[in-house]
């Protein structure tokens, strides 16, 4: 890629999920484009999503429970279909179909498929799909796990979710979760491959990534990004299903939208219950059961954050770069903790059912530990120190680091200025967090 000329407006999520493509399948073309390019269009979504999640949150777990259901099997229907699309779809096929409907939809010049490849490789998209050493094996491999950080973000949920205490349903709870996100991850690889042809596919992202980061003014062939779900629909010439399809594959992104909100409406709800925040937070709304005021507490910021990221306004977009990885640093902590837990906790330890599985003699929690830290701390340091220049998101990128290390020196402050503000009210919050209670 060339040198960067400057930072325009990035849309994740619902803009590129469901409303571009919907739009432009609909026909309103200048609409589809104005989401896809626009800032305001970005936060005109991060309006709607949080009233969205609000709204369900709100109504308490029981009906937040019930959305996640339906989503979940809405989509995995919509994944069916796009599969189906792929596997009996052809090159050729797919490239009559994007001829015809990316420039119906989005306006894009006859010759997309040959302009995008050119494109493509202008932007230094070379990536084979099979192949390659063992070091290259190893430096995609960071990519890979950021990708499987996020199957496994609602575990810090478990421990408040029935069946806590089975080792082997959380086991696999977890894994299930990786396991077959890989496996379908691979599968539709491969159907790319065989359908729209890996080297375009890449082409595609290459070039619309090229232009987004502003590392070209040039609009790429394909104005919008290239929505796998949205490529294979164009296999069809049917406006309806098309439609049907894409609508059924953005349920996902609704049944998963709450999944951040719920998480950290839980903690800032424990927190005010420790007395390391205000007790009006932690009330809860008597009809729905709902920490009202920690939900609030999320959503005003989000919708700031929102702001400051549509118009990236400070830099904003490259700040939240090392928002990931911040996942597998809390994930180092709990395992360094794991590691230690049988030696300097042994009661805690001996209440728990992982305690009959030992390897060797040495418990199973300390040596899985030990494994999965060890290729933890080697993640953290390809991604942080970043010798071959990957990611972006370490300390090359300092002032995202900066941004994320201010966030975690807020947080310390507000937990020693409750922890002597509560001191001086009688209240010991060392004795809180000293222990968890035995079961």
């Amino acid at each position: 890629m060339g040198a960067r000329s400057r930072d325009r407006p990035q849309h994740f999520g619902a803009p590129t999920i469901f409303f571009v493509p919907l739009l432009g399948i609909l026909g309103i073309k200048d609409a589809a484009l104005w989401f896809a390019h626009q800032p305001l269009g970005h936060f005109i979504v991060v309006l709607l999503m949080c009233a969205f999640v609000t709204f369900f949150i709100a109504k308490g777990m029981k009906w937040y429970a019930r959305l996640q259901k339906y989503c979940f099997w809405v989509g995995t229907a919509g994944l069916l279909v796009v599969f189906l699309f792929l596997l009996f779809g052809n090159n050729a096929a797919f490239q009559a179909g994007l001829e015809r409907d990316a420039v119906a939809m989005f306006g894009a010049q006859p010759g997309v498929y040959e302009a995008t490849l050119a494109a493509g490789a202008d932007a230094g998209a070379v990536a084979p799909l099979v192949g390659g050493s063992l070091a290259a094996i190893f430096l995609a491999m960071g990519y890979i796990t950021f990708f499987n950080l996020w199957p496994n973000w609602g575990a810090t949920l478990y421990g408040e979710v029935r069946g806590a205490t089975d080792f082997k349903r959380n086991f696999w709870g977890m894994g299930w979760a990786l396991i077959v996100t890989t496996i379908l991850a691979a599968v539709f690889f491969l159907l790319i491959n065989k359908t729209m042809g890996w080297k375009w596919y890449m082409a595609a992202n290459g070039a619309w990534w090229n232009y987004a980061w502003g590392y070209t003014d040039v609009l790429p062939p394909l104005p919008v990004w290239p929505y796998p779900a949205l490529l294979a629909g164009f296999l069809t010439s049917s406006r309806a299903l098309q439609f049907i399809v894409v609508l059924a594959m953005s349920a996902w992104w609704f049944g998963w939208s709450g999944t951040v909100f719920l998480s950290s409406t839980r903690v800032i709800f424990a927190a005010a219950f420790d007395r390391l925040l205000p007790e009006k937070v932690a009330e809860v709304e008597p009809r729905s059961r709902t920490p009202i005021y920690a939900l609030m507490l999320m959503v005003i910021p989000s919708l700031v954050v929102g702001a400051l990221f549509a118009w990236n306004i400070f830099n904003f977009q490259t700040l939240t770069l090392c928002s990931t990885l911040v996942i597998a640093v809390t994930y180092l902590g709990s395992t360094i903790a794991a590691i230690l837990l049988p030696y300097i906790k042994p009661d805690l330890y001996q209440a728990s059912p992982i305690t009959k599985y030992k390897v060797f003699s040495i418990p199973l929690i300390t040596v899985a530990g030990v494994i999965f830290g060890g290729f933890l701390v080697f993640l953290l340091y390809e991604w942080i120190i970043d010798p071959n220049a990957l990611y972006g998101i370490g300390i090359s990128n300092t002032s995202s680091v900066i941004f994320m290390a201010a966030l975690y020196l807020l947080a310390l402050v507000i937990y020693l200025g409750f922890k002597f503000y509560r001191k001086r009210q009688g209240i010991d919050i060392d004795k809180i967090y000293e222990e968890i209670p035995v079961e």
